[in-house]
């Protein structure tokens, strides 16, 4: 597994950054933020926590009860103050707020000198990550084809440039993975976990990281971030490294639907290369396997014989290209899925 939780040692030895006094209590931080930051702060002091349904390497997800409604509440540890920061700064630009993007209620930041929890508060989604989703349900062509038109779309969003007084800024993921995509109940998956985030702020031609020492998850690494030949200065660099994991989780998806009329096959859930790398791979491991030997997730013979698998596996290929520049853009892929579900539900009529 990935996701493993990271020890919280007994100091903490120097503490980053205060985040920035809240505003006052009338500003709205802006149409992607959910509620004004005063308005923030009093929603965390009504939380009452139900119960912890996730651990990952940055904390734990309780679910919790706000006003009556079910809401998703991550609980940062001390040492990850930089994620915490970023994915609350994340959640909080202009215009961030889409249907495919997990949908952020409020932050909040409290304690003493030596002890800081840190909150983020989302909307809750029952039926958890696309990982733990796919491990028991198996997906007819339909429901493949409205999820992976609806990660794609969320994953275009974020990579989009609005311009006007209230644009908003590129985003780049950072660390695409099935554990960080929910299931929502319409079938549709919502982008999360932003605490690796990147903007490209246009009008400085500036590409603003975060200063975080926390790193992606090594399996969905893309060959040049393993190979450490990532351009730090070129933001599309980042989105196409985004393309490439992109690619795997669509083969994560892929898999999971069923094929071949009555007979319906379908692969077992499994993670990218992992008949070709340890269950917790060094990122030694994901270098040799992925740019010394250049190998890719098996296409099996069933997805090329049936559609969409076919034209999923094409687009997949074409994500997790070796060169970056040859890699399809969001957008690109946001239209074929669109152009083939129109073509799809005409012959269905």
């Amino acid at each position: 597994m990935q996701c493993k939780s990271s020890q919280v040692p007994h100091q903490h030895p120097k503490r980053p950054p205060s985040p920035p006094a809240p505003l006052p209590a009338d500003a709205s931080s802006g149409s992607g933020s959910g509620l004004p930051l005063l308005v923030q702060r009093t929603v965390a002091k009504q939380i009452q926590m139900v119960e912890s349904i996730g651990k990952g390497r940055y904390g734990e997800v309780w679910l919790a009860r706000w006003r009556g409604e079910r809401v998703a509440v991550k609980v940062f540890f001390t040492t990850e103050e930089a994620s915490w920061f970023r994915e609350t700064e994340i959640y909080q630009t202009v215009l961030m707020r889409h249907e495919n993007i997990l949908g952020f209620i409020a932050a909040d930041i409290k304690g003493t000198g030596s002890w800081t929890q840190m909150l983020l508060i989302t909307d809750y989604h029952e039926n958890g990550s696309l990982h733990d989703y796919l491990q028991t349900v198996v997906l007819d062509t339909n429901s493949l084809m409205t999820m992976a038109y609806s990660i794609v779309s969320g994953l275009a969003h974020l990579h989009m440039d609005i311009f006007g007084t209230k644009g908003k800024p590129a985003i780049a993921h950072r660390d695409i993975k099935s554990k960080n995509i929910l299931v929502k109940r319409n079938g549709q998956c919502a982008i999360a976990d932003f605490g690796l985030a990147v903007r490209y702020v246009a009008e400085r031609n500036e590409v603003d990281i975060a200063p975080n020492t926390r790193v992606g998850t090594r399996r969905y690494m893309a060959p040049e971030v393993l190979d450490e030949k990532l351009d730090v200065t070129n933001f599309d660099a980042f989105k196409m490294a985004d393309m490439y994991s992109l690619g795997l989780v669509l083969w994560e998806m892929c898999r999971r639907c069923c094929s071949g009329g009555k007979a319906q096959l379908v692969e077992p859930y499994a993670l990218p290369y992992h008949e070709l790398v340890p269950p917790d791979p060094s990122f030694e491991d994901m270098h040799a396997c992925v740019v010394r030997a250049a190998r890719r997730p098996g296409v099996p013979a069933r997805w090329l014989a049936s559609e969409p698998l076919a034209a999923l596996a094409q687009l997949m290929c074409e994500c997790w290209h070796n060169s970056p520049p040859v890699r399809l853009t969001a957008l690109r892929v946001k239209k074929t899925l669109a152009k083939f579900r129109t073509e799809t539900t005409v012959k269905l009529v």
